[in-house]
This record gives structure tokens, C-alpha cells and sequence, in this order.
């Protein structure tokens, strides 16, 4: 049931991040075409494109994240014995789990209210600001669930290998 859920909400935020790629290239491509061809610039594709990056760099780093394609360093952690290399990943999924909470979502979320509340609108488009904030607990929530899983996961394989090391039967 996990897996289903996990597989729909994946190829759901992958859809969701082409979908805004695309968007922001017919932006971008379309100002090219209004300022250097038409020689009439266009007033909103500007902000646009900038709005659309925001969405593209956060649901990107949640992708990212669920591929394992994020930098780290690989060279000193390549070095730990698996132990503490487990531990490491342990660690750093417990520190993402925390940052997707508690920024990402929370004060995403906050962040989104209150901007919704104050009717904050951006200058060319006359968009609520709260659709442009709304990136952040959006990608919090799947890089929530993705560090969650992946920690579980970091957790279980350690407790493997402590039950190899005792002397005790792994059970695959």
C-alpha cells in the first residue's frame, strides 16, 4: 500500500516539476520573441519566470532528494566503515526531516497565511503572493516523506548489520 501511495505521489511531483519546466520555457521564450523580434517587451513574463523558478528549484530539490541525486560528500563518508556511514545517513535524514518540517512546511505554511491574509499581490501580474509562497510547504511535505522513508530505511539496514556484527542471523 506504501509503495502505491509513494509511486503515484513520485510520478505526481516529477509531473508537477516538468510541467513547471515547460511552462517556464514557453515564458522565457516568448519574452525572448516580445523584446528582440516584436521590440515591444512584455510587461509580465519577467516576474513570471521568476515565480515559476522558485516552484522548479524547491519541487526540483524534493526530486532530487528522492533520487539521491543531491551533492554530498562522498569522499570522507566513502571512508567510514558501514556502521558509520549508516549512522551519517541516519543523521543527515533526521536533519532534513527536521529542516522540511520546520521551515519548509511550518513556516511555509505561515508564510502562506499571512500573505494570503495581508492580500499581497505581485506588481505585474496582480497574483496572490500566497500561489508563489505556496512552493515551500509544497515541496517540505514530499522531501518530509522522502527523508522520513529513507532514514527508516538507514535505521533498519543499521540494525542489520549491529545484528551481523553480535553474531546473531540477519534476516533478509
Amino acid at each position: 500500500m506504501f509503495r502505491t501511495v509513494k509511486k503515484w505521489l513520485d510520478r505526481s511531483l516529477e509531473f508537477l516539476t516538468a510541467l513547471t519546466m515547460g511552462v517556464l520555457v514557453l515564458d522565457v521564450t516568448w519574452q525572448v520573441i516580445t523584446r528582440f523580434i516584436l521590440k515591444d517587451p512584455s510587461s509580465w513574463t519577467e516576474e513570471l519566470a521568476t515565480f515559476l523558478m522558485i516552484w522548479v528549484g524547491l519541487l526540483g530539490a524534493a526530486v532530487a532528494l528522492n533520487r539521491g541525486a543531491h551533492l554530498g560528500i562522498d569522499y570522507f563518508v566513502g571512508k567510514f566503515s558501514v556502521k558509520n556511514r549508516l549512522l551519517s545517513q541516519i543523521f543527515v535524514f533526521a536533519v532534513v526531516a527536521g529542516f522540511a518540517l520546520l521551515v519548509l512546511m511550518i513556516g511555509g505554511w505561515r508564510l502562506v497565511a499571512l500573505t494570503f491574509r495581508w492580500g499581497q499581490t505581485s506588481p505585474a501580474l496582480s497574483l496572490p503572493m500566497g500561489y508563489v509562497y505556496l512552493a515551500a510547504p509544497v515541496s517540505g511535505f514530499f522531501m518530509l516523506i522522502y527523508s522520513i522513508e529513507f532514514c527508516v530505511e538507514s535505521i533498519l539496514k543499521y540494525m542489520k548489520t549491529k545484528s551481523i556484527s553480535s553474531g546473531g542471523a540477519a534476516e533478509e
